[in-house]
């Protein structure tokens, strides 16, 4: 799910206006809304970075065509997802498939796809010669077919006979028996590098075709904020023309030349300050339910989260409000994620149909804290958990130490220190009613998020015969138990831990970045309520389109110059700017957006330059 735009300021004493001087350039079809930087680009480091932005999405675009017929199909499989990436000259491994085509995906699109071809690098010749030569035993630079067929179709991920058969076939010029790995490297790279030519050539004929039969129109706004170029073309990538010198340095899925529209939006947070949260007067008196959860970062950036069902047995005032839970046991030092924005969207069935209508969401603020009060009928409640991902992304890697999870003493495997104190936030974190003991429910979600898979009730029996329970329930000791249990099965090897480790956000020092703890607390003036969590997943497109409904309903409307079918919605609070896209007309259209004259902003994109498709007739 994309929220267009949503900045948060650093700091509401800090200057937030002009908090994005946003530059739009739209063109029908798959041409573009693109967006154009205003002042001259002058420097050379500059200009080389630009090419290569333009070139790495071009070569993008063009892999992607090869295997779809518009950049606006989704892929929808692992086996696209791995298709896709060799037609891009990359060789994925089930393991890297797997970091991108997790249990909760259903589809990426082509922005997600150019993310991942940002991390996954092609492979090198340099890269390809040393696992060969970890094959040959002489050193002789040759490896006979036996060899090869058994590692193939023995180790790693292992091939069939008739894919080995198809290697050697094509590899073996000499028909000796024998690869010369050396001049299978080169044939190796000289085809992914002919595929590649060959797949932009075809992009860039087929541009050249369209645009003949639409024709060309271009035309330069005196305007310093905006770019009126005129293009119909909808497969074309455009190499930037010189237009004033102002052309933007702009990565680019998608672009034309013809019915092609620029506009520049500049946006600032409200000045007008917000009513502040105030708990109701009484509320001591009032019937309380609250329950734990977390958000988790996925590696394609997407957010994994708890979601609840809320059961009102009639109808009342209601105060509700989230926040993030801070697990440090020292009040000077918060967690790092105390800063991260929440919101809670509160949905329900409309009219008795399986669609879902937004009620309320939490937009009222005191300090970290959101909330929202008003009345509720009786009913069934959707609860869904919300952040822009502004202050929640994922980290570079960086070459760390990674801290020692297990350690023997006297023999025996023991949990060292900084594990044990990671695996008791963990506890803190999956305890999600907070009676310090995990039940069936609380245990699977953490399974799900950790292994994928849920624990039945046998395992779970004959967990509680092993391991010290309470009520039935795992206890915090019994939970720390079953993770040594798990290192010794492992004798000691670390790997499996490290996986249940990052799963739940912590990077290899053992701190906790990529997830954000968080609680909910809600409060019913007359009724009983019961707050069940559901389910751990991606919003997916009930919170995509609550969110767009609460934009448009609250938010102020702007057209695109000259080209009234796009409006961009734009919702400001003190310190969050939220822009929804909507396309009214009947053909696609793909949105460039420049933010690099924001200031004191964080972007949910990460980037101050990107591109959005939108549907017809869709908002997002």
């Amino acid at each position: 799910m994309v929220t267009a735009w949503a900045w948060a300021a650093r700091s509401q004493q800090r200057d937030c206006s002009g908090a994005g001087l946003v530059l739009f350039r739209m063109s029908n079809q798959q041409g573009s809304i693109a967006s154009t930087s205003a002042k001259p680009v002058k420097s050379e480091s500059g200009k080389s970075q630009c090419i290569e932005e333009e070139n790495f999405y071009r070569n993008c675009r063009a892999a992607y065509l090869t295997v779809f017929g518009t950049s606006l199909e989704n892929i929808t499989s692992k086996d696209q997802l791995c298709l896709v990436l060799q037609q891009a000259g990359r060789n994925p491994s089930r393991k890297t498939l797997g970091k991108y085509w997790t249990q909760y995906t259903k589809r990426l699109n082509f922005d997600d796809f150019c993310e991942i071809m940002k991390n996954e690098k092609l492979t090198g010749k340099n890269e390809l010669m040393k696992a060969f030569k970890k094959l040959d035993l002489n050193n002789d630079g040759y490896i006979t077919h036996e060899e090869l067929y058994k590692v193939l179709t023995t180790k790693g991920e292992k091939m069939t006979h008739e894919e080995v058969k198809m290697i050697m076939d094509e590899a073996d010029v000499n028909n000796d028996g024998k690869l010369d790995y050396n001049e299978f490297c080169k044939l190796f790279l000289a085809t992914v590098e002919t595929s590649q030519k060959t797949a932009v050539a075809k992009l860039e004929a087929n541009a050249k075709i369209k645009q003949q039969q639409f024709g060309s129109l271009s035309a330069a706004s005196p305007s310093s904020k905006s770019l009126l170029v005129a293009s119909r073309n909808p497969e074309t990538e455009i190499i930037p023309r010189k237009v004033e010198s102002r052309l933007s340095s702009r990565p680019s899925s998608a672009r034309s030349r013809r019915a092609s529209i620029s506009s520049a939006i500049s946006m600032g947070a409200t000045t007008t300050k917000s009513v502040k949260l105030m708990e109701p007067k009484a509320i001591k008196n009032w019937q309380h339910v609250w329950s734990k959860g977390c958000f988790f970062l996925e590696e394609d950036g997407g957010i994994v989260n708890h979601q609840y069902r809320l059961e009102l047995h009639q109808t009342t005032n209601v105060f509700l409000t989230i926040r993030p839970l801070n697990l440090s046991q020292t009040e000077e030092k918060l967690s790092p994620w105390m800063n991260v924005d929440t919101a809670l969207y509160v949905l329900r069935n409309a009219g008795g149909s399986e669609a879902l209508e937004v009620v309320c969401a939490t937009e009222l603020r005191e300090k970290e804290m959101f909330g929202w009060k008003g009345e509720l009928r009786t009913g069934v409640y959707h609860l869904l958990p919300f952040t822009t991902g502004c202050r929640l992304r994922k980290r570079r890697k960086s070459v760390t130490r990674e801290t020692r999870l297990v350690h023997r003493e006297n023999g025996s495997l023991t949990l060292s220190k900084e594990f044990r104190a990671a695996l008791s936030d963990i506890f803190e974190v999956i305890d999600l009613d907070g009676n310090g003991l995990l039940s069936f429910e609380e245990y699977n979600f953490f399974e799900l998020r950790t292994s994928g898979e849920k624990c039945d009730s046998e395992a779970w029996a004959v967990c509680r015969e092993n391991f010290d329970t309470k009520k039935n329930e795992l206890t915090r000791q019994g939970f720390m138990d079953l993770n040594l249990m798990e290192a010794n099965d492992r004798e000691g090897d670390p790997r499996d831990l490290w996986v249940t480790l990052e799963s739940m956000g912590y990077s290899k020092t053992l701190e906790m970045h990529e997830a954000c703890p968080f609680v909910i607390n809600i409060y019913a003036e007359n009724s009983k309520l019961k707050l069940t969590p559901v389910s751990l997943e991606m919003g997916g497109s009930h919170l995509n389109s609550a969110i767009c409904k609460s934009v448009i309903s609250k938010g102020e409307a702007k057209a695109m110059k000259d080209y009234n079918n796009l409006v961009i919605h734009i919702y400001k609070t003190e310190t969050q700017i939220t822009s929804v896209i909507e396309n009214k007309s009947e053909t696609r259209l793909i949105v460039h957006v420049n933010n690099e004259q924001s200031k004191n902003c964080v972007s949910s994109r990460g980037l101050s330059i990107f591109a959005v498709e939108v549907a017809p007739r869709t908002t997002t």
